[in-house]
């Protein structure tokens, strides 16, 4: 990923672990041009990063702070670029906005050219606005569906990006039926942690993981979201669409844990053995580690005294992602759903077990228990995928399933165990409840 414009941004999200990076460019000062990627490093980034890749494609992303900052001309060069040192690779581009700036021009451009386009939407107006405001503290949530609008009548390709926080992670159906109303086909969920500021660090620079600032609960601040929260948030959206949306809406953490059960790559770094194969650019041509460590110890140099190539192949990066694997906690090297969770990022292992083993990822209730729970479905949704078949056919296969409950249901007793398969009483149960349930 790049940063043309570094931290740069025109909003300023109460929850942004961008804000206070400044600090690490004191020379750059206040204006957003400043900031702005000088063309010699563009060049050096557009063609080792084409020299770099093996492959017959490649993949541009443009990430901020915000990088429409940057201004058209600026996508305009790195377009230019990128076809004179393509080498016959087939290139693309995404993006991710906050979409204050979209207008038609943009739209148009980005249209033309075929970027892909994250959009940041927290969901309804009230999850949004409660922490992402602009530089006045005037609320965003308009502007941003302003942008989405105009994306879709320029027909440009966007998804969604939604920070989980304390707030909507109490209401995901609302959340999730929220995103497919506005048209977002493939959805990014990013859970809110956030620990107090700690007196030693005024600079805000929040210490790495490596540290390990093992706290209570209480470090957490109010916005973030509770390990609990998330996995019940993420339980529930999974209900709704295994049986709705397989193969129409795509769930990036779904997708991820369905391509683990088949045996595939989860396509997202969260949950593969190894950290370390995305790493940031900066505006200057610096280049870190990982876009949660842009920290002065995890700098692995300059593109433009070493080759972007041998920076993202060099033993501290190695070190950097073999980390990720070495320092699980014997709790986690012993859990049932470690091929799935891999202990997630290392950004949040910051907590001790129960029994005082350090390095504890503090989402762990909530993934363990979601990813105990998809257990069955992914199973079947693999089992097609191996067998030739579109796992959107579990939808068929679960409706056939509650129809055979209901039809159970109505023929049983009131003392006879609950056809849904709980082993409580149906009386006690759905009967009660007025619902069936898959278990």
């Amino acid at each position: 990923m790049a940063k043309p414009v570094g931290p740069v941004c025109n909003l300023r999200c109460a929850y942004c672990f961008y804000r206070g990076k400044e600090i690490l460019y004191p020379e750059n000062g206040a204006d957003p041009l400043g900031w702005l990627m000088p063309d010699r490093v563009l060049e050096a980034y557009v063609r080792q990063t084409i020299e770099s890749c093996d492959a017959s494609g490649v993949q541009f992303v443009w990430q901020g702070g915000e990088p429409t900052l940057a201004g058209l001309d600026f996508f305009r060069r790195a377009l230019e670029l990128q076809k004179r040192y393509s080498d016959g690779k087939a290139v693309s581009n995404a993006m991710q906005t906050n979409g204050i700036l979209v207008d038609d021009i943009w739209a148009g451009f980005l249209s033309e050219n075929r970027f892909l386009v994250g959009v940041s939407i927290d969901g309804p107006e009230d999850f949004h606005d409660a922490f992402r405001k602009d530089g006045s503290g005037h609320p965003t949530w308009s502007r941003v569906i302003r942008c989405i609008e105009i994306l879709k009548r320029h027909r440009v390709e966007f998804n969604t990006l939604t920070v989980v926080h304390r707030l909507n992670s109490m209401d995901p159906l609302r959340v999730y039926r929220f995103l497919k109303e506005t048209g977002s086909g493939f959805i990014q969920f990013i859970p809110l942690v956030e620990r107090e500021r700690v007196q030693e660090r005024p600079d805000r620079l929040d210490p790495p993981s490596s540290g390990l600032h093992e706290r209570s609960e209480l470090t957490f601040t109010d916005r973030s979201v509770r390990a609990g929260d998330y996995g019940k948030f993420l339980i529930s959206i999974f209900e709704e669409w295994v049986r709705k949306d397989v193969g129409r809406i795509f769930v990036q953490v779904f997708d991820s844990a369905l391509a683990l059960w088949a045996g595939l790559k989860p396509g997202l770094c969260l949950f593969e053995e190894e950290c370390g194969r995305v790493p940031v650019l900066e505006h200057n041509g610096d280049l870190y580690s990982c876009d949660h460590f842009v920290l002065p110890e995890h700098r692995l140099g300059n593109i433009l005294q070493t080759h972007l190539a041998d920076l993202a192949r060099s033993a501290a990066q190695k070190r950097f992602g073999g980390a990720k694997r070495d320092s699980l906690p014997d709790p986690c090297l012993q859990c049932e759903v470690l091929f799935a969770c891999r202990g997630e990022c290392p950004k949040n292992r910051f907590i001790r077990t129960p029994d005082r083993h350090p390095g504890l990822n503090c989402l762990c209730e909530g993934y363990r228990a979601f990813f105990n729970h998809v257990r069955k479905p992914m199973e079947t949704m693999a089992g097609l995928i191996r067998a030739g078949r579109a796992p959107a056919e579990i939808m068929g296969q679960l409706a056939s399933e509650e129809r055979e409950r209901i039809r159970s249901l109505k023929n049983a007793g009131r003392n006879d165990p609950c056809p849904c398969g709980s082993g409580v009483k149906a009386k006690f149960c759905c009967m009660k409840k007025g619902n069936l349930h898959v278990r």
